[in-house]
């Protein structure tokens, strides 16, 4: 049997046209799309797991599934979406495509490892989801694993999930290592540091947090497995083992974790916002030194996830004063990306309502997070479902938002086509309303005592439950209009040219689609300090 024609193949034997989104290709362009769809695909994966969770949350007893199977959906969703979703697609999907144009390279420093980082991705993910069949019961311990829960959980679940999670965070480290070596050793001549692109310093600030904290989770996550399969006595109290030195290892990495997954997004809509409001975007140096500032404090406020696990007074003062602080370079974020839509002739189309939505949500998820950051008021919200929505308004109405807008932004570099607008707007409108409807009630449910995690609640929470899942059932409704537009647009789309935004920045001096190497020639040569230039109209 052909399985495919010579013709497809260059002098290499390396597969060209769509093949090579299915091949261990070396192409950075091509490894970053296949980040994206292999994201995407876990990301509607994900969102089923979501949608049964609030099934059976429209009634306060357990009558969809059973108590062990929403425990075993509730940890499979969470560890979908931060490990499986996010993370791979904001830092590899978009990283891998824009990073080598922004530095004026030819690829990624490390092209193989880059092709090793994504190709783990892909067995982790079916090992976790298949953990339920091959295990007899997948993970029940929730996406944080605490012990002594997980210690006494159906051991062989867990274990596949550690394994899962394992590789996927040697994926992220061989991913950092790869960013930081390109941004600051393949650096096109006359490009210095404070005239890289936002999401270059973004990316920069990530890859650091990865690098240094990682590791941590991984050293945590053995040491947990040694204690399921060989039964030490790390974090076993029958054994004389310490659970709150498992959340002090474990949060070490999962609050800077937060900024793997928002740090990127911030990059993401500080290139977009100044081409789509025609204006460069203000305080640049400021923006370099918040995102450093925000890669600094985001290791030193861990423990704010651990007031109610008896810290001692001087502990929660330090990490309460460390997480307000965190609020000011966020701040100035916001700031600087208000004041760039300030005075522009702001084109209202799909990824600038994303781009927009962003910065109302991810205000609206700050404002609660420094509520959070206060001890008395921690402690009465503690594991209820006001954590939830503060959660998911920092990682979906925040990064999820920047992703889609990225798409609609990028979609006319990946493929030369332009996705439909109408469509478009549909799936914000659909997507905006169905998440603040799916999430804001659930503030008022943790203020009111809901537990998370929990099947069956107390019948007076019904109706605020019954609004959440109506909200999550728009936001599944919303995925249709976005579906719809990508396969439209590749069968029959608009043309889009080189540079439908008439945008400055590097990746759009070339053709659209690039060819192999990027660029035509040479790449461009720096000789302005970034700001975008003079913006021209954008033609009718």
């Amino acid at each position: 049997m052909t399985l495919a024609n010579p013709s497809d193949f260059d002098g290499n034997l390396q597969p060209q046209g769509w093949l090579r989104y299915f091949s261990f290709s070396l192409d950075h362009k091509v490894i970053g799309l296949q980040y994206l769809v292999c994201g995407f695909i876990f990301y509607l994966i994900g969102g089923a797991l979501a949608g049964v969770i609030r099934t059976e949350l429209i009634s306060p007893i357990s009558d969809f599934v059973s108590r062990e199977t929403y425990n075993e959906v509730l940890t499979l969703h969470g560890t979908v979406m931060i490990f499986l979703w996010i993370v791979p697609v904001v830092n590899g999907a978009f990283g891998n495509y824009l990073i080598p144009f922004y530095v004026g390279a030819r690829d990624m420093a490390f092209p193989r490892l880059n092709a090793v980082a994504f190709w783990l991705i892909p067995p982790a993910g079916i090992l976790l989801i298949s953990s339920y069949f091959i295990a007899g019961a997948a993970a029940q311990s929730g996406w944080t694993a605490y012990p002594p829960l997980s210690l006494t959980t159906p051991a062989a679940g867990q274990v596949v999930w550690i394994l899962s999670v394992l590789l996927l965070g040697g994926s992220s480290i061989f991913g950092g290592i790869n960013f930081i070596a390109t941004i600051l050793k393949l650096r096109r001549p006359g490009l210095k540091l404070m005239m890289l692109p936002m999401y270059c310093w973004a990316m920069l600030g990530t890859s650091v947090l990865v690098v240094l904290s990682t590791p941590v989770l991984a050293g945590t996550l053995i040491l947990l497995s040694f204690d399921i399969i060989a039964h030490t006595g790390f974090f076993n109290p029958t054994m004389g083992g310490n659970v709150v030195v498992y959340q002090h290892l474990f949060w070490f990495y999962s609050h800077p974790a937060v900024y793997i997954m928002v740090l990127p997004a911030f990059g993401l809509v500080s290139e977009i916002l100044p081409i789509h409001a025609r204006k460069p975007l203000f305080g640049y140096t400021t923006m370099v030194y918040s995102i450093m500032a925000i890669v600094f404090l985001g290791l030193i406020v861990w423990a704010h996830h651990m007031f109610t696990s008896g810290t001692p007074p001087w502990m929660r003062l330090f990490f309460t004063i460390a997480t307000s602080f965190i609020a000011v370079p966020t701040g100035i974020k916001f700031f600087n990306w208000l004041a760039t839509l300030w005075g522009g002739k702001i084109a209202l189309n799909s990824a600038m309502l994303f781009s927009c939505a962003f910065i109302v949500n991810f205000v609206f998820g700050g404002i609660t997070g420094v509520a959070l950051a206060q001890v008395p008021f921690d402690i009465h919200v503690h594991d209820t479902y006001f954590v939830v929505g503060h959660f998911h308004y920092i990682v979906y109405g925040g990064t999820v938002f920047v992703i889609f807008g990225s798409l609609y932004h990028w979609y006319p570099k990946f493929t030369g086509r332009l996705l439909n607008e109408d469509l478009g707007r549909l799936h914000f409108l659909l997507t905006f309303v169905g998440f603040n409807l799916c999430f804001a009630p659930q503030h008022w449910l943790g203020l009111n005592g809901m537990p998370r995690r929990v099947a069956e609640y107390d019948p007076a929470f019904t109706t605020l439950n019954q609004v959440s899942s109506v909200g999550a059932l728009l936001m599944a409704i919303s995925t249709l209009p976005l579906l719809i537009n990508v396969v439209v647009t590749a069968i029959n789309g608009k043309e889009a040219g080189d540079n439908p935004w008439n945008a400055l920045t590097s990746e759009w001096l070339t053709s659209s689609p690039p060819p192999v190497e990027n660029w035509h020639g040479e790449a461009p040569l720096v000789t302005e300090p970034y700001g975008y230039g003079q913006h021209q109209e954008t033609k009718a």
